[in-house]
């Protein structure tokens, strides 16, 4: 017999602690907003779809870059090494400027910014968005793609940034 479950939502507390549990990827979502640099980072990116090349993020409703972000006409997905997490904590932090010393970053050919040392890179424009909860579901179209160097991710787990240890 199957156990009915109750329709209240699990305390966001609970809910937060539990998912703590699950080891994320980390991006930095980066884009140029009227000639100036703009990026956030995220743990929740997603492959979306092959056919066409679709990828996701979430973006809080309170984030104070994602107006910025949401303005500008393509974005990129920097993918993160297992080195970068000092630049995943600068670029999670509210009220700085993200892309002073020690970021190291440069523009790509439609001047949109790209962190120096991620692993790979993905161009977007944007395709989608959809409110969901208290956070805003991004959905790109995959226009460019490049992988560089350290093929190791920078991973998030229980509160904290980490690496990947693979089994021999």
């Amino acid at each position: 017999m199957t156990e009915i479950l109750p329709r209240q939502a699990v305390a966001p507390s609970v809910f937060r602690r539990t998912l703590a549990r699950h080891a994320a990827g980390v991006v930095i979502v980066t884009a140029s907003s009227d000639g100036v640099p703009v990026g956030l980072t995220a743990t929740s990116f997603a492959s979306v779809s092959l056919e066409p090349p679709l990828v996701s993020f979430y973006v809080d409703r309170s984030s104070t870059t994602w107006p910025s972000l949401r303005g500008a006409g393509r974005f990129v997905v920097n993918i993160l090494a297992d080195d970068q997490s000092e630049t995943a904590a600068r670029f999670a932090r509210r009220g700085i400027d993200r892309f002073v010393p020690p970021t190291a970053w440069h523009l790509d050919a439609h001047g949109s910014p790209l962190l120096d040392g991620a692993s790979a890179y993905l161009h977007c424009l944007p395709h989608d968005t959809i409110g969901i909860g208290d956070h805003i579901l991004v959905v790109g179209l995959v226009v460019g793609a490049d992988t560089l160097r350290n093929p190791n991710p920078l991973l998030y787990h229980q509160g904290r940034f980490g690496r990947f240890q693979p089994h021999e």
